[in-house]
């Protein structure tokens, strides 16, 4: 990749490792926009990734070896209930007989199917863009009774929005933002110096608990609940992302 004509050329892999904090990402995001030999280098990353992705070293589990493991692991751990059942992945811990090491190797290299993957990558870049000055509400407020009103007429649905500033995360705001060619609902919350955007959408399927993800860097965590699929995406670390979910889906 060459870094000729721009100081800031070399950010990239690191950027693209997810190595950058939210605030530095932001920048280069902006920086990227208007730079043809950044733009230029980062589309010839992507372009590795992909096919890297699409080589015969990209495998994944069978169906059946899914659910042979996960009823192995179901019967064997502890987890907390706001940790418990549907997970995109899971360690290779006490394997039974019959389970070579092959397979232990792509338990451990579980993947996001291909289509999470860019969903992953969408939600994150939504949060990078809100991030720039500007950007992050649409209509600022700490009050839930003026955040929700206000995406009236602008939405097909009615999207839930909680008062978290008891548990440490307060409301500061929401947008519109757009997913997968649909707007959807974004609330903005604060933990510390740190924004959480929880991105919100009908979904007709039943409640389900919460998986966590990581993607470029940034945390992800999905769950449904009362017909509404959503996504915590924040630079902080996961253990406080859960709390925030965790909090969120107790909350009147």
């Amino acid at each position: 990749m060459s870094d000729a004509g721009c100081d800031q050329a070399l950010l990239l892999q690191a950027e693209f490792d997810g190595e950058l904090d939210a605030a530095q990402s932001a920048a280069l995001a902006v920086h990227r926009a208007g730079c043809d030999i950044c733009r230029a280098n980062w589309d010839t990353l992507e372009a590795a990734r992909a096919a890297l992705n699409e080589s015969d070293l990209y495998h994944r589990a069978t169906p059946a070896l899914r659910q042979a493991l996960g009823a192995r692991l179901d019967a064997s751990e502890t987890v907390a209930p706001r940790r418990a059942a549907r997970t995109w992945w899971r360690p290779a811990l006490g394997l039974g007989a019959g389970i070579g090491a092959a397979a232990a190797a792509l338990v451990m290299l579980l993947v996001i199917p291909p289509a999470d993957d860019a969903l992953l990558g969408a939600l994150v870049d939504a949060h990078v863009r809100a991030l720039q000055p500007g950007h992050l509400a649409d209509v600022v407020s700490t009050d839930q009774h003026t955040v929700k009103p206000w995406f009236d007429g602008k939405l097909d649905f009615a999207p839930p929005v909680k008062d978290l500033a008891a548990q440490g995360f307060p409301l500061i705001g929401g947008r519109l933002d757009y997913l997968g060619g649909r707007a959807v609902a974004a609330l903005d919350y604060q933990h510390g110096k740190h924004p959480i955007d929880l991105m919100i959408w009908p979904d007709r399927g039943a409640d389900a608990t919460p998986n966590s993800a990581r993607h470029n860097g940034y945390n992800l965590i999905h769950w449904t609940q009362d017909g509404m699929s959503l996504w915590a995406v924040s630079d902080v670390e996961r253990d406080q992302l859960e709390a925030f979910v965790h909090d969120w889906q107790r909350a009147p």
